[in-house]
């Protein structure tokens, strides 16, 4: 009889911790997300154009949270997780991290896209709008996002040493922080390109659709990756980077020099390092 009744508490616990568990990787997925829709919003709030120097301030700031959270919650986990191989585990995420670079230069090359500030369209010659261009070059970006935080969520779900809920929820909320200038970054523009408000509201809110999409596969897909969770946890920090060093980076040095994206970037890296240090 004790037994059973041991038998039922230890069930219930379990499952209620596995619910606790899918609320909070659905949150997860989701948040980053949120910070997009946010950031395009600014398109009701400013009447005039984003001035260079706040979206100089914004990408760097964007770019330090992409860099901290590459290093603090892919790279060192991935490399922490291959122990067992001695001087050799850092292996898995060199291997990692060069193919999420290639995989995103390949993405790059084959698809047409238009990045903001620029009149020459990249990748193969299309038909396509300038307005669809631009929202494509936005896609390639957050592609990278989420799949790091569906990686880390993976981890987390299959009890991976040193992933936890906790720190795969701060590289969620880090890149959501990021997402807010990324939002404003990408409706504003396209406000400035002749469309609506409500237009450009709705093409950089949906331009963050990429990312819960991408993570929920990966977390679908867990059981399969586990065997390669290093490389992957590489794979995607090496796809961030790539976005930061081909993407944000220059176009925040564009122009008239400014100390502001360096100060952005520190300010950037510093925040998402505290956060995965503390929620970790």
């Amino acid at each position: 009889m004790w037994g059973i009744v041991f038998f039922f508490e230890i069930s219930s616990k379990f499952a209620n911790e596995r619910s606790i568990n899918m609320v909070s990787i659905a949150l997860g997925l989701l948040i980053p997300l949120m910070g997009t829709i946010l950031g395009s919003a600014f398109v009701f709030m400013m009447k005039k154009g984003m001035s260079d120097h706040l979206q100089k301030s914004l990408l760097g700031f964007a770019s330090g949270v992409m860099v901290a959270a590459s290093v603090w919650s892919l790279i060192i986990p991935s490399i922490e997780m291959c122990e067992d191989m001695g001087k050799w585990s850092v292996l898995p995420a060199a291997i990692g991290l060069l193919l999420g670079m290639s995989f995103l230069l390949l993405i790059d090359d084959i698809t047409p896209h238009l990045h903001i500030g620029t009149s020459k369209p990249e990748g193969p010659r299309s038909h396509l709008s300038r307005t669809a261009m631009l929202a494509l070059a936005v896609t390639i970006h957050n592609l990278p996002e989420g799949m790091a935080v569906g990686v880390v969520f993976a981890g987390a779900e299959q009890g991976m040493t040193g992933i936890s809920i906790a720190s795969a929820l701060a590289v969620s909320l880090g890149i959501a922080i990021q997402n807010i200038p990324e939002g404003a970054i990408i409706s504003m523009p396209m406000c400035a390109e002749g469309n609506s408000k409500w237009r450009s509201f709705m093409i950089g809110s949906l331009s963050g659709v990429v990312e819960p999409i991408g993570g929920l596969l990966v977390v679908l897909l867990a059981s399969l990756i586990m065997p390669v969770l290093p490389y992957m946890l590489a794979f995607a920090a090496g796809a961030m980077l790539y976005v930061v060093i081909e993407e944000l980076i220059p176009e925040a040095s564009n122009g008239e020099h400014s100390n502001l994206s360096t100060i952005g970037f520190a300010i950037g890296f510093v925040l998402m390092m505290v956060l995965d240090v503390v929620m970790g």
